[in-house]
């Protein structure tokens, strides 16, 4: 796994908590909203793409990047666009998760954060999937693969059912956050009734209005991509550990003191 350098950390905390307050700024706020959430999306998407380019710097400053580990990051980016081509999300199914819980699991904190950005920038492109949800799909996907990278210390069949789980929870989750962009600002007529935001409300009544929301519309299309990242997870995960670790090997990274051997599957 490739090391965490305090820059980075810091460029990544700060790229976290703006982007979670992006999601729910709306359940703090004391006012009615009189813009629609979606003429928000450029800015948000030129201040994603300025903390993106942050971590890279703080990496490529601390020695973490460099030509062959960009190379890396490059392929695997494009891999999962390739993957994001294959479903855009049909019946919520979305290969890419594999490679975002993988990756992240592989290339560390920061670079599995880039990894999940930037396959979802990428397959944005070639979808025609650009729109004012995409800073929020990249921000999401790259707490996935950041997510994966954080899991404990685990080795073998241990680490494949860490894994195989956390692809479970982390397609629940994706789609959880991920409706954040736009349920605050649905209409009455469109909310399902007793599951609509309330502007100013209490955080408590409007986290219960959303609960049955997600339930109601999201649940569905939240289940299918959890099962099958998780079952893609425990089937093939072992294989695509070792040869991604492998990659990462021969690309040069940096490796902990501490990090596995050639023939182990140890984060």
């Amino acid at each position: 796994m490739v090391r965490f350098r305090p820059s980075a950390a810091a460029a990544l905390a700060v790229t976290t908590v703006v982007g979670g307050g992006s999601f729910l700024w709306p359940f703090v706020a004391d006012r009615q909203f009189s813009l629609a959430h979606g003429q928000q999306a450029p800015w948000l998407f030129a201040v994603v793409l300025g903390l993106l380019t942050l971590v890279v710097l703080a990496e490529a400053t601390s020695v973490g990047l460099d030509a062959k580990t960009i190379a890396v990051l490059g392929v695997l980016a494009a891999v999962g666009a390739g993957l994001r081509v294959l479903s855009a999300g049909t019946a919520g199914i979305e290969p890419v998760f594999i490679l975002l819980v993988l990756g992240g699991r592989v290339l560390g904190r920061s670079t599995g954060f880039l990894l999940g950005a930037l396959a979802l920038l990428a397959g944005a492109f070639l979808t025609a999937g650009i729109g004012p949800w995409l800073p929020f799909q990249m921000l999401a996907a790259g707490w996935v693969g950041l997510g994966a990278a954080m899991l404990p210390r685990a080795s073998g069949r241990a680490e494949i059912a860490l894994l195989t789980a956390y692809g479970f929870v982390a397609g629940l989750v994706y789609g959880a956050v991920m409706n954040l962009w736009f349920w605050p600002f649905l209409s009455p007529d469109t909310a399902p009734v007793g599951a609509g935001f309330v502007p100013g409300a209490p955080i408590s009544d409007n986290l219960a209005n959303y609960g049955r929301f997600y339930l109601a519309t999201s649940l569905g299309w939240d289940l299918p991509r959890g099962i099958v990242t998780a079952v893609a997870v425990a089937v093939a995960g072992r294989p695509v550990l070792i040869t991604l670790r492998r990659a990462v090997r021969r690309a040069a990274f940096e490796v902990s003191p501490d990090a596995p051997g050639p023939g182990r599957t140890g984060a």
